[in-house]
């Protein structure tokens, strides 16, 4: 299904002094009816271009010190960006990886005990599925040959063309969650609880399954997803994931163990008993989302389809408030969004990846400072 939008000026100022004030609010869903916010205040700003002329970026890893370890989907290969400069160094290409379709070098993640260990998890498409690996980095090392051997850590999570999640993330807990697609296939898997498609898995950083798994002996954390591309955590330990829709909603979803979240049986809000409605929901043409992130008292979604950035505020133990849009067409097809931790987002664009219109300067990292209402 194409999705192609223009993209933002050819080159992003490396110091933009502009607020954008979120746009009108459109053809969005809050979780049981529908929602405008015409009146939404608060603002953000893009007060940097990290890096730019990246290659199908998808997985971003914030480092200790502030620097990023980027993946290109694609080629295969990770680089470390330097914060003060934007400065690139390959750190060299992860064994395996056959790009093709959605697939290829998708998720990147740090092992909770980096500090130590440097290690770092990549979620990739190879030849007959889809797998987390981790591999030791060695900054010492030269420059396209920083990467170690690749462990395997979790196999078998099937592949397509289409629909192959790919977010990967720590929780507060120590565990490391995956967002696997149904791949394509109709969605007949994502009710399978046996198959890892159309999940969201929980292992430990080793690959076993976590403690405390609704399932005994299995890795699937919740089921009934189509693609999981974005999964945060708010102050609260709570799970938070997006999930891609077919042609009418795509959905913000607040995770509970065991929880079936109705693919292919619901798309949106079904109110059907057995099944977890989504918080919140969009039409396709707005959303299309991959990325989120929390910062300042919100749930952040980076949309591909509706290039945009969505700020949905949350409002109470299960509910969120109308959401916001920002940056409505500016850049384009918009990736990952992560927060640094010191009041900042990071958001990275995705015009190369074949669907969006690519300019001069595409791909990039944008950082963005975001205000509250």
């Amino acid at each position: 299904m194409p999705h192609r939008r223009r993209t933002g000026p050819p080159r992003a100022a490396a110091l933009l002094a502009a607020v954008l004030l979120p746009a009108a609010t459109a053809c969005t869903g809050l979780s049981p009816g529908p929602a405008t916010n015409p009146g939404a205040t608060g603002a953000v700003q893009v007060s940097a271009t990290v890096a730019q002329d990246l290659d199908t970026p998808w997985g971003i890893a914030l480092l200790p010190g502030g620097d990023l370890l980027v993946g290109s989907r694609d080629t295969g290969r990770i680089a470390r960006i330097a914060a003060a400069d934007g400065a690139k160094t390959d750190l060299g290409a992860v064994p395996g990886v056959a790009a093709g379709g959605e697939g290829g070098l998708l998720g990147l993640a740090l092992s909770p005990a980096y500090a130590t260990d440097h290690l770092v998890y990549a979620y990739l498409t190879t030849a007959t599925d889809n797998r987390i690996v981790r591999l030791r980095y060695d900054p010492a090392g030269p420059a396209g040959g920083q990467l170690g051997a690749p462990q395997e850590i979790l196999t078998g999570i099937p592949k397509g063309t289409y629909h192959d999640g790919g977010r990967i993330a720590f929780g507060p807990d120590g565990m490391l969650y995956a967002g696997a697609g149904d791949s394509g296939q109709g969605g007949a898997i994502a009710q399978d609880t046996g198959s890892l498609g159309g999940k969201i898995l929980r292992t430990t950083p080793d690959g076993a399954p976590a403690p405390g798994n609704p399932y005994p002996g299995s890795v699937v954390y919740s089921y009934g997803h189509r693609n999981v591309q974005g999964l945060a955590w708010d102050p609260q330990g709570r799970l938070w994931a997006s999930e891609f829709g077919q042609n009418t909603w795509d959905e913000l979803n607040l995770i509970r163990p065991g929880g079936n979240y109705g693919w292919p049986l619901v798309e949106g809000t079904g109110n059907r008993e057995g099944f977890v409605d989504p918080v919140v929901t969009w039409h396709t043409d707005v959303a299309s989302p991959s990325g989120i992130a929390y910062a300042d008292g919100a749930i952040w979604m980076a949309a591909l389809r509706g290039t945009r950035l969505w700020r949905i505020p949350l409002a109470g133990t299960t509910t969120a408030a109308p959401p916001q849009e920002f940056l409505n067409g500016t850049y384009g097809r918009l990736r990952t969004v992560l927060t640094d931790g010191d009041g900042t987002l990071l958001l990275s664009t995705s015009n190369t990846d074949g669907r969006g219109d690519v300019r001069p300067g595409d791909d990039r990292v944008l950082r963005l400072r975001v205000q509250a209402p």
